[in-house]
């Protein structure tokens, strides 16, 4: 199998890898045909992502598209995180093998799951 350089140094070095224990929000997401899964915790300020981590259980593929989900949602707001697409993780990975591009679901969907929990957490009465 091979992967791009970009991919390689994502799980060879994985940015904002680490368990955040004063999230203001997290979000997991598995994918059980192939034991994969991770979590992402949020730090969100005035909507804004402040700071992103995250801890992945998976393979090359899995742990590269996790720490490009994080450099991509980083600092974005809500509304902008919210549009990230598989299609942009895998462009800026500069591509996944065929059999991997399911690995890229993984990134978007945990942090999808962590903003909606985030909107749960913090609903008010008058929203």
């Amino acid at each position: 199998m091979i992967y791009s350089v970009k991919v390689l140094e994502h799980f060879m070095c994985p940015q904002n890898a680490y368990n955040m224990p004063d999230a203001d929000a997290e979000g997991s997401f598995g994918d059980p045909s192939c034991g994969d899964a991770l979590t992402f915790y949020l730090k969100i300020k005035d909507n804004y992502i402040q700071e992103i981590s995250y801890l992945v259980f998976g393979c090359v593929a899995s742990i590269a598209t996790s720490s490009m989900t994080s450099v991509l949602a980083k600092g974005k707001s809500i509304d902008e995180a919210l549009k990230i697409t598989e299609e942009d993780v895998i462009e800026a990975l500069d591509g996944l093998p065929e059999n991997k591009m399911h690995c890229s679901n993984l990134g978007v969907s945990a942090l999808r799951n962590a903003i909606n929990n985030y909107f749960k957490a913090n609903r008010t009465e008058d929203a």
